[in-house]
């Protein structure tokens, strides 16, 4: 048995396990970066990455831990990406997949001053532009473009083919369906629901009639609204939480109800031009 002037000494001894420095050599050790990689001056990579051939990563970007950016994938400078995302994935393509191709993509494009949040998947072939916000657990497919200054919230989904402008806020959990095209200056609210397929999924006709939603410059979706397929919603159109459009929205209007009618125009003090 310890004594007690033993039990004593024991306990108030530093007892913190060894860690080596912090040097560059260590945090390699910890990282897999490729040799082909191009990590700019200024970056910091967190523990446990994984940085593939022909990687670009510019100048002062902040690396979480678990992060993985595939090959040839561009990364602008001042970007921070936090833990456990994901940057160039290629998609994976089910044996009954409708619209998923199994072609390999070019690598994704990452502008300057985007914030990727953690554990956001962003597809190879995506271009985002400078100053974009992509939140916690969102996932951004095949074939996108996000224009400048464009949030996209947390937890959203932009399947392929889709085209988002600028200055966006598509927010909460909201789906946005292949082949859609988000034009400048929109906004989505929480929930929002976007659907390419009139057939339910039914018949060898959905694959000809496959589309998307098209929300013009201006336009604004309320929280919880469902839009079918190849559904314009109109320059400055406001479409009112919960409704179900089946028809375009017109310009400048509120649509509200199930299904969806105008009810009023949007105020002048609310258009667009008028910010």
């Amino acid at each position: 048995m310890l004594s007690a002037n033993r039990l004593l000494s024991f306990l108030n001894t530093d007892r913190r396990p060894y860690l080596p420095p912090r040097s560059s050599c260590y945090l390699k050790r910890m990282s897999e970066i490729h040799p082909a990689a191009v990590v700019g001056e200024g970056s910091r990579l967190g523990h446990y990455c994984v940085v593939e051939a022909d990687v670009r990563l510019g100048a002062n970007c902040v690396i979480g831990n678990h992060v993985v950016i595939r090959r040839g994938t561009v990364i602008g400078d001042n970007v921070r990406i936090d833990d456990h995302a994901s940057i160039g994935k290629q998609p994976m393509r089910a044996a009954r997949s409708a619209v998923t191709k199994a072609d390999s993509l070019q690598p994704a494009l990452i502008g300057s001053g985007v914030i990727i949040g953690t554990g956001v998947v962003i597809y190879a072939g995506c271009s985002v532009d400078d100053n974009v916000l992509i939140a916690d657990l969102a996932t951004v497919r095949e074939d996108v473009s996000i224009g400048e200054g464009t949030i996209v919230g947390r937890g959203v989904a932009i399947e392929n083919k889709c085209t988002v402008g600028r200055r966006c806020k598509i927010e909460t959990n909201a789906y946005i369906t292949a082949y859609s095209v988000v034009a400048d200056d929109v906004f989505i609210a929480p929930g929002v629901v976007t659907s390419n397929d009139n057939f339910v999924g039914r018949t060898q006709e959905r694959f000809d009639n496959f589309g998307g939603v098209h929300v013009a410059r201006g336009g604004r979706i309320g929280a919880g609204a469902v839009i079918l397929p190849n559904i314009t919603i109109e320059e400055d159109a406001l479409v009112a939480a919960g409704a179900v459009v089946t028809r375009d929205a017109p310009a400048q209007r509120i649509v509200a109800g199930v299904p969806a009618h105008p009810i009023r125009r949007v105020p002048e003090e609310q258009l667009l031009d008028n910010q």
